[in-house]
């Protein structure tokens, strides 16, 4: 185990961070997964990091006055104020230890106190965009699936909770084709391209030729751009396809030609198309996920599942590069960094905690 003390060596010329274990996961030529769990508090911890060092932080934080821990720390704060105030602290370090290009995937729950809800989430997320600039990418809501019952008789069952993705710089690293689903594949019926969702392109073709709102132009112009699209369909150029027509389908998002441009196209050529992507689709800001609390880990109580971590990972972490979680708890988001091929870094105050990341990521000898 790696107590990261005061007296802990850290070259910040070359990024190094030296420990009793030798060279830890920032060393240049270090394994692609190679993992380390430092015990200590996080805030303290983290000010003895290399500065722009860590790709991607996903990290699920002590919720406030939820449980309390053998090792005190975070979310044992009387009020909360002084919680929001000390996780934002941590935060601005994350911050610090973040490349240019890095994400932090914050996953925060809520509470209630006095029959309230107390918004925590949302008031740590303003907070962090008002006063330390950080750039709010998505909201995702976790759906907690087979969530824990409610024996409340005044209020809805609870069984979502945030993850918010936060960048430094608007132009961050993400690479979008590493997390979409596979897509079914379009197949030739009878001579005739047909789509993964059964669009061979009739109905609209029919609906071109019958129009009344389309002029004679625009309707040649529409029949040859769906032959062409159909084509690069069976090229495997995008996976499938919808054509939205004037006086036919209702234009997306808005009709309004000020704020739209689908509404401007409709208006100048009297169609356009949305094309799927040939990879398949991204994945949307809604996640069905069980909670993992079991798996052998009676002595901890966190739910953070593997597969709330996978998705930020492979998105916002290049190979080979660094993950950080400094609550790391059994080292739930490690593992799956060691698993997708990235360096990982654990940091906990509890030794008990630390002990169990260590002989899950088989780092006790």
């Amino acid at each position: 185990m790696t107590v990261l003390e005061t007296g802990a060596e850290v070259d910040f010329a070359t990024g190094t961070l030296f420990t009793d274990s030798g060279l830890s996961v920032f060393a240049s030529g270090a394994r692609a997964d190679r993992s380390e769990v430092l015990c200590g508090d996080a805030m303290d911890v983290l000010r003895r990091l290399p500065p722009t060092s860590v790709h991607c932080c996903v990290t699920s934080p002590p919720y406030w006055k939820q449980r309390e821990y053998a090792s005190g720390g975070l979310g044992s704060e009387t009020r909360l104020e002084a919680y929001i105030d000390a996780l934002c602290e941590i935060l601005l370090e994350i911050k610090r230890v973040l490349t240019p290009q890095g994400s932090l995937w914050l996953n925060i729950g809520d509470v209630y106190r006095g029959k309230s809800l107390m918004g925590i989430p949302w008031r740590v997320a303003i907070k962090l965009m008002d006063e330390q600039g950080w750039i709010l990418r998505n909201d995702v809501i976790w759906h907690k699936v087979k969530g824990s019952p409610d024996s409340s008789k005044d209020k809805l069952r609870h069984v979502y909770e945030d993850v918010f993705h936060f960048v430094k710089e608007k132009r961050c690293y993400y690479d979008m084709d590493a997390i979409r689903s596979k897509p079914r594949s379009a197949q030739v019926r009878n001579g005739a391209v047909v789509s993964a969702t059964g669009v061979s392109g009739v109905r609209y073709r029919r609906q071109i030729e019958l129009s009344t709102s389309l002029t004679d132009q625009e309707k040649s112009a529409a029949l040859a751009a769906l032959d062409q699209v159909l084509q690069d369909m069976a090229l495997g150029k995008h996976s499938d396809f919808r054509m939205i027509i004037r006086g036919q389908q209702r234009v997306t998002h808005s009709d309004s030609e000020s704020v739209s441009g689908r509404a401007k196209e409709i208006r100048d050529k009297g169609f356009y198309f949305l094309k799927f992507h040939p990879r398949g689709p991204k994945p949307s800001d809604v996640w069905d996920i069980i909670p993992e609390d079991t798996q052998g880990r009676s002595s901890h109580f966190a739910p953070f599942p593997e597969d709330l971590c996978r998705v930020p990972i492979l998105a916002t972490c290049p190979p080979g590069g660094v993950v950080l979680d400094p609550f790391c708890g059994t080292g739930t988001a490690l593992a799956v960094a060691r698993s997708l091929g990235r360096r990982a870094v654990g940091i906990d105050i509890s030794p008990d905690y630390v002990a169990m990341s260590e002989e899950r990521l088989g780092l006790l000898p």
